[in-house]
């Protein structure tokens, strides 16, 4: 029987790179995002890729309940996913102290709100099929605090926090939790940077550590994984 994906955000970055390595192992693939056009190419590009993966691409603002709520309802008219990649995010640069009014409303409601709702969508079916797997895309801004990190830090903080109540709720039931704290990727929020390519990390380096992890037995499963720059983090 065929699998599923579900990697919010897919359609640049991590998220698609993850896609992409789970469509090799013959995955079915759901996604979402903001851009309709990005969403559109994206699905092209898998189908010619993977012409044997069923693909599904929702347009979804998912700092929003109503959409998180309204993209899940589509997604349960075919599937309950095997696997559930938390991976929309967004980064506004900022201290707390100063950083514009509204910065702490939007990056809690899009890095943390968006991976709890769609969560409790999903997971009571897992629940009660006893097999599932949740992975939660943090930061390594979640585990050191950094300056200019302001909100985001705090919404990456806190989403490392729910993973780790999840883990342990969800360990009678057979579902794996595992949290993903990647350090400087290159993907379009870097783009533009004074920096050369080479002082990043690739995007398929996190997506081959999320298949590693979740091609581990029934009888063990990475909690954390935390990914730096081999050089340190920028």
């Amino acid at each position: 029987m065929r699998k599923s994906i579900l990697v919010t955000g897919g359609t640049k970055g991590i998220g698609r790179a993850i896609l992409e390595r789970f469509a090799q192992e013959d995955f079915d693939l759901i996604t979402c995002a903001r851009n309709e056009k990005e969403l559109a190419t994206l699905a092209t590009d898998l189908q010619s890729k993977f012409p044997k993966n069923k693909v599904l691409a929702f347009r979804a603002d998912l700092s929003r309940k109503d959409e998180v709520e309204r993209f899940a309802k589509e997604i349960s008219k075919e599937f309950t996913p095997d696997v559930i990649v938390n991976n929309t995010g967004v980064f506004l640069p900022g201290a707390i102290h100063d950083e514009p009014d509204g910065n702490f409303e939007l990056m809690m409601q899009t890095n943390l709100y968006s991976a709890y709702y769609l969560i409790r969508a999903f997971v009571k079916d897992m629940m009660k099929r006893k097999s599932g797997y949740i992975f939660s895309m943090g930061s390594i801004a979640g585990t050191t605090a950094y300056p200019n990190g302001g909100s985001y830090a705090i919404s990456k903080w806190a989403m490392l926090g729910m993973t780790k109540c999840l883990r342990e709720e969800l360990k009678p039931f057979d579902i794996k939790v595992t949290s993903i704290l990647p350090g400087a990727t290159y993907t379009a929020s870097w783009e533009g940077v004074d920096l050369p390519i080479e002082r990043f990390m690739k995007a398929e380096d996190v997506a081959a550590c999320v298949w590693s992890a979740y091609n581990l037995s029934p009888q063990s499963v990475v909690e954390e994984i935390t990914i730096r720059p081999q050089l340190g983090d920028i």
